[in-house]
């Protein structure tokens, strides 16, 4: 169990660092900056493009607002334990 939590760990490490390189990227870092940071991305997924990231920022632009839910009454679950069914005494 001890070596599954610590590749989780290293796996939400990884995707916390992922997140925030792809949002230094999408700033709009030029020159030998923005080199450092694709090296980095490369060295943490060697398959990841940056057409990926042009994809996802398209997708999410264009994606439009989901409407609020309105709640609703909770389901009835049937006969609550412990109660008396109606006409037994």
């Amino acid at each position: 169990m001890v070596e599954r939590a610590i590749e989780l760990r290293r796996r939400h490490a990884r995707k916390k660092k992922m997140k925030k390189l792809k949002t230094v990227l999408g700033t709009g870092v030029a020159g030998p900056d923005r080199e450092k940071v694709l090296y980095k991305i490369k060295r943490l997924s060697p398959w990841w493009t940056e057409a990926s990231l042009t994809q996802t920022a398209k997708s999410v632009a264009t994606a439009a607002p989901q409407a609020e839910r309105k709640s609703s009454a909770p389901k009835s679950k049937g006969p609550q334990r412990g109660a008396k069914p109606e006409g037994k005494k």
